[in-house]
């Protein structure tokens, strides 16, 4: 599996070494590659600290203030994960035309991955001890240093996490930049590939986007350095106390209000009102029917294999840490720094000329190497809660070792099981470009025919995929709230 994970990593060298230095400088070195070099850096440069001082202030609000109602706050934070960032864009290009450009791209991305920054840091806030504040009190500082010189700090991990799923999705996000009609790499490789098929300048553009990947990679690891925020003693830590509003009570509510109606409300608002200008007839359940079974059916396959196929990595990593496991573990993790359509441009590069060019076999292993790290990181996690010592106990009872290890860490680890699989089918089901570059002919999920409509401008028979993409998305936001929850009972 890390040998098959290293393909789109040997794609990318081969197009480095393939084009040679002169097509290299003819078609890198040229003002188009200049102004699309640009517009990703105003872009990351723009949504990323407005993403992370929204995320800080939001999560501040409802974990650490006496806010009415701020669990059911909380929730609305992170229900924009429930709907893809093109379906954002499409409910906004049809109610605000003019939004475009620049402005609209960085508009529709805060509301779209803001939950990649609050989720982190509120769960960090959940989870520091309130001495430390107390201890900064105790010597004269007042609620404004304590917070930038004592909370802050803490929480430099979970912002730059945050900042950096948000920028990686800033990167590979496709749908969202045509409608928004903002160009970026990912736009002009996915046009570069249709007009000119499988063209060098789509597969150069791809080894571009991927050094701009390093270097975002790079950057986080620089801004999050190499302290470690930990308690130390013996104990536990008791709960933060809440700070009262007062007077900006009013101001906190109404800024939660703007920010759940521009991320939610206008977006369901939009579908509902297209679903009643269409009325029934809008419900053609021939073609919703097939294109909601087509998502089922690739998002149920994909998370199964993908989960199954991360299996072994993920026991070795918790039962045999060492060098070669955490190269074995590399391989399998890189991949989800890399934007989908790099993985699609490496599958459509090699099966080209194969049988399997644009076979359900392709597409479904173009999704287990796009969401192979999240399998993995949540089976990771669910595998560490069992002991060793359950595995050696079933063998000494004479348990082969295979057996040993289903009737105990596979059993104890169930719900993560299930868990990581659910994760990773929804999200093969809003997936996007991938699907675009190399679904079989006549396969339609509810993202592709979303798309097609939307191109058209059909945005009335468009709305009922986008709603049932958002209920497919909607366990995802549950599983969400059930962690957080679980978290803070912790």
């Amino acid at each position: 599996m890390a040998a098959l994970s290293l393909i789109p990593l040997g794609f990318i060298a081969w197009v480095a070494v393939a084009g040679g230095w002169d097509q290299v400088r003819t078609l890198v070195f040229r003002p188009r590659v200049g102004e699309l070099l640009a517009n990703t850096l105003w872009l990351e440069a723009i949504t990323l600290p407005v993403a992370a001082a929204l995320g800080v202030g939001l999560a501040w609000l409802t974990e650490r203030t006496r806010l009415p109602g701020a669990r059911w706050w909380a929730a609305l934070m992170v229900a924009p994960l429930a709907i893809p960032a093109f379906v954002q864009s499409y409910a906004w290009n049809s109610v605000l035309p003019q939004l475009h450009g620049l402005p609209g791209a960085v508009v529709i991305a805060l509301i779209s991955y803001l939950p990649f920054v609050y989720l982190p840091v509120a769960a960090q806030l959940r989870r520091l001890d309130p001495g430390l504040e107390d201890g900064a009190a105790a010597l004269g500082k007042g609620p404004r240093a304590i917070f930038f010189r004592v909370v802050l700090p803490q929480l430099r991990w979970p912002v730059c996490a945050g900042a950096l799923l948000v920028g990686l999705h800033l990167l590979g996000e496709y749908g969202l930049f045509v409608l928004m009609r903002y160009d970026t790499f990912a736009t002009a490789i996915v046009d570069q590939f249709e007009s000119v098929y499988n063209g060098p300048a789509a597969n150069l553009l791809g080894g571009v986007l991927v050094l701009c990947t390093v270097v975002l990679i790079g950057l986080e690891t620089m801004l999050r350095g190499d302290r470690r925020y930990a308690r130390l003693g013996a104990g536990a830590a008791r709960q933060p106390v809440r700070h009262e509003l007062g007077r900006w009570l009013a101001p906190a509510l109404a800024g939660l209000t703007v920010v759940a109606v521009l991320s939610v409300g206008v977006t369901l608002g939009t579908l509902l009102r297209w679903l009643w200008i269409g009325g029934t007839a809008v419900w053609r359940l021939d073609q919703v029917g097939a294109a909601l079974w087509q998502s089922v059916f690739y998002a149920l396959a994909g998370g199964v294999l993908t989960t199954l196929l991360a299996v072994p990595m993920a026991w070795l990593t918790i039962r045999a840490p060492g060098r070669w496991q955490r190269v074995l573990e590399a391989s399998h993790l890189y991949v989800g720094a890399l934007p989908g359509i790099i993985v699609a441009l490496a599958l459509v590069s090699i099966t080209v000329r194969l049988p399997i060019y644009q076979t359900a076999w392709t597409l479904t292993f173009a999704y287990v190497l796009m969401f192979l790290p999240r399998a993995l990181t949540g089976l990771r996690s669910s595998m560490a809660q069992a002991p060793i010592e359950l595995e050696r106990a079933a063998m000494s009872l004479g348990r082969p070792p295979m057996v040993a290890v289903m009737q105990t860490t596979m059993r104890l680890a169930a719900p993560g099981i299930a868990a990581s699989m659910a994760l990773v089918a929804l999200g093969i089901a809003n997936e996007l470009t991938g699907t675009l570059l190399l679904a079989p002919n006549g396969t339609r999920t509810l993202a592709t025919k979303f798309w097609a409509l939307t191109s058209e401008l059909d945005y009335v028979a468009a709305a009922p995929y986008a709603l049932l993409l958002i209920v497919l998305s909607l366990p995802l936001t549950v599983l969400l709230r059930r962690q957080a929850d679980k978290a803070l009972a912790a």
